[in-house]
């Protein structure tokens, strides 16, 4: 056991967890080394550099205004959305910055924060260099940072491991693989969702989990009625419309006319909403990552409202056994669009949320992990192209196609035995190995795909 359910579900501000979120940790965790090691009343200059994917798309992705927030002391589950704007504003217009929020000096957001468009560093695509340096031009201290993915940031000095270091508290029920996993259900009468919270005990009370995932169902559910009454365009220029806030009127004007279909546009409505407030650099839960965000939430509110005796335990449920296919995902492979396209970020949010909805519908252990695969077997291959840097074409509308294509991965696992051909470990692996063969153009750069054809046009 690697990492808690609350590394995979964090709350944090859109337009991406690995080129919003991550950075903005990374530069947080830059200046507050320099206050720890006494050494920020020295410093007079810092100066970020993106390489890879988050130089290519930085801007698109709200990267530079992210570094900028984590330099002056932000952090993404504590900053208010409202406020993250007016303050990177600040520090472009003043030319200064205060620096954990103690320390001010100058600061150039366009000659201190670069974008290399092409280069990269060695260990991973979204590579970070942080420095800082003296009165007199001697450096004070220089890091490497990369975001790896769903929020999650190492340092270099943690580039020779694995991207999950072991964490040292035993597990009750430790697990590497999808199989192990429904082994140690299957010998131990449990479900899945109870494995993982026997795991989570190890680090807080079982009160504390259930509290703690409560609360992210909470977010996750202002989000989705934030979304879903806020009309208007997208910011950075394409200028996409809204779609949620229309269509949330027009269902309910119907007034639940042509119940199934109702239902299935309502699983649309909910997604189309989390994304679009992504994409507007609101609140969000990463599921396991900002790109992916609303099929989690749109296929949990589905069970909701389809669910008999769907209640406070169900939703816990429900995420424990998501984050447990999630953590096979982030351990076996990536979700990362960076690393491995977006089969990692979508491909495996549809299988966690497959997961936790056949759970929910009282599917076995086999059950389970048959939907988990089904899920993300259907999104193989799945490429990371978003037009402008974007986080909006296609990302918006690929959340709801998959929010559905979870439903049906769920109903159809549960409706047979649990017997299939491709395990879902296998379909973890071929999407690391599909990754691995993919062009870096299809990798979060919008340098192929859809983000070259809309340009050509």
């Amino acid at each position: 056991m690697a990492i808690s359910v609350f590394d995979l579900f964090k709350v944090g501000i859109g337009p991406s967890s690995s080129h919003t979120v991550g950075p903005m940790r990374a530069a947080f965790l830059f200046v507050s080394r320099l206050h720890d090691a006494d050494l920020l009343h020295r410093v007079a200059a810092v100066r970020c550099e993106l390489f890879g994917s988050l130089g290519a798309t930085g801007h698109g992705h709200g990267s530079v205004r992210a570094v900028v927030l984590g330099l002056s002391g932000e952090q993404p589950h504590l900053v208010d959305p409202v406020e993250a704007e007016p303050i990177a504003a600040a520090v472009r217009a003043g030319g200064r910055i205060a620096l954990a929020g103690k320390h001010t000096v100058p600061f150039s957001v366009d000659d201190d924060v670069v974008l290399h468009r092409r280069a990269r560093l060695s260990f991973h695509s979204n590579g970070m260099v942080f420095t800082a340096h003296d009165e007199h031009g001697h450096l004070v201290e220089r890091r490497e940072y990369y975001s790896v993915g769903g929020g999650f940031v190492v340092d270099e000095d943690e580039t020779g491991e694995p991207v999950l270091r072991e964490d040292p508290t035993p597990a009750r029920h430790p697990f590497t693989s999808g199989d192990e996993l429904v082994a140690i259900a299957r010998a131990h009468g449990l479900r899945i969702s109870d494995v993982m919270l026997a795991n989570e005990a190890v680090w807080r009370p079982e009160q504390e989990t259930r509290a703690g995932l409560l609360h992210l169902w909470s977010v996750m559910r202002e989000c989705v009625e934030r979304g879903s009454t806020t009309p208007g365009v997208l910011p950075g220029g394409l200028r996409v419309r809204r779609r949620a806030a229309d269509l949330r009127r027009r269902l309910d004007e119907e007034d639940g006319a042509g119940v199934a279909a109702q239902a299935m546009d309502r699983v649309t409505l909910h997604a189309l909403a989390v994304n679009e407030e992504n994409a507007a650099g609101g609140r969000v839960v990463t599921a396991p990552t900002n790109g992916a965000a609303g099929i989690v939430p749109a296929v949990l509110l589905h069970a909701a409202a389809s669910v008999r005796g769907f209640d406070d335990d169900a939703v816990v449920r429900f995420l424990l056994t998501a984050g447990a296919v999630g953590l096979l995902f982030k351990r076996n492979a990536s979700i990362s669009g960076a690393d491995v396209g977006c089969q990692g970020e979508v491909g495996s949010a549809c299988s966690m949320a497959a997961a936790g909805l056949a759970e929910l519908l009282g599917g076995s252990p086999e059950q389970v992990e048959n939907a988990a695969e089904i899920g993300i077997e259907h999104n193989l291959g799945l490429t990371c192209d978003p037009v402008g840097g974007l986080v909006q074409i296609p990302c918006i509308e690929r959340n709801a196609v998959a929010s559905v294509k979870a439903i049906t991965a769920a109903r159809m696992a549960v409706r047979g035995d649990g017997v299939h051909h491709v395990s879902l470990d296998k379909a973890i692996r071929t999407m690391r190995e599909t990754g691995a063969d993919m062009k870096v153009k299809y990798k979060e750069t919008a340098r192929g795909g859809l983000a070259l054809t809309v340009v050509e046009c």
